[in-house]
């Protein structure tokens, strides 16, 4: 008792308070809120910071079996769309019938980038489902991918006709996304 007299705190040893043993509720607490928010968010929306800027300056040789290749120099002039896509992609599958009926109806040109694939599953591919795409790019080292900001496939631009990347979708196409988002975006653009 004497030390605590002598160091100024006049309190029993056992009765000092412990707000260094608070610290990790606190920080429990402050991660629990931050994780809680994040389940409120949409992973679609992940804003691409490309948005507004020309596309990344690129030439990608023909899917095999294809006769046209993908460039920058091919996205300027009119409103088109950029898919990115891989056959070993169970959400490609998924979104390839979208893909065919708006390449039917001929609103937009789409042009795919075939993303870090096989050229003969490339090819077998397209053969089998179909090919929606006017130019497909082989970007079998995923490098141009990398460079437009690609985090997985699918994922989906529109490009305006000044070649500036105006959105961008990630995960396969619903149509309810066409119906919503995707088509009122291009119905804007086309019509600027």
């Amino acid at each position: 008792m004497t030390e605590n007299i002598i160091a100024g705190d006049a309190r029993a040893p056992g009765n000092r308070p412990r707000l260094a043993g608070y610290i990790p509720l606190l920080v429990f607490l402050v991660m629990a809120v931050f994780f809680a928010i994040g389940l409120t968010m949409n992973p679609r929306d992940i804003p691409s910071p490309l948005i507004g800027k020309p596309v990344p300056e690129f030439r990608l040789p023909p899917v095999q079996g294809r006769t046209l290749g993908l460039a920058s120099a091919d996205l300027r002039g009119q409103v088109s769309m950029v898919n990115v896509f891989a056959s070993w992609c169970v959400a490609c599958r998924e979104e390839h019938p979208v893909l065919m009926g708006l390449q039917q109806k001929g609103i937009v040109p789409i042009h795919g980038l075939n993303y870090k694939d096989k050229p003969d599953d490339a090819q077998a591919w397209l053969d089998q489902l179909g090919d929606p795409y006017t130019r497909t790019g082989a970007d079998i080292s995923g490098r141009v991918a990398i460079d437009w900001g690609v985090y997985g496939v699918p994922e989906t631009f529109i490009i305006d006709r000044d070649g500036r990347i105006a959105h961008k979708h990630i995960g396969a196409i619903t149509p309810e996304a066409l119906r919503k988002t995707i088509m009122p975006i291009i119905d804007k653009l086309q019509k600027s």
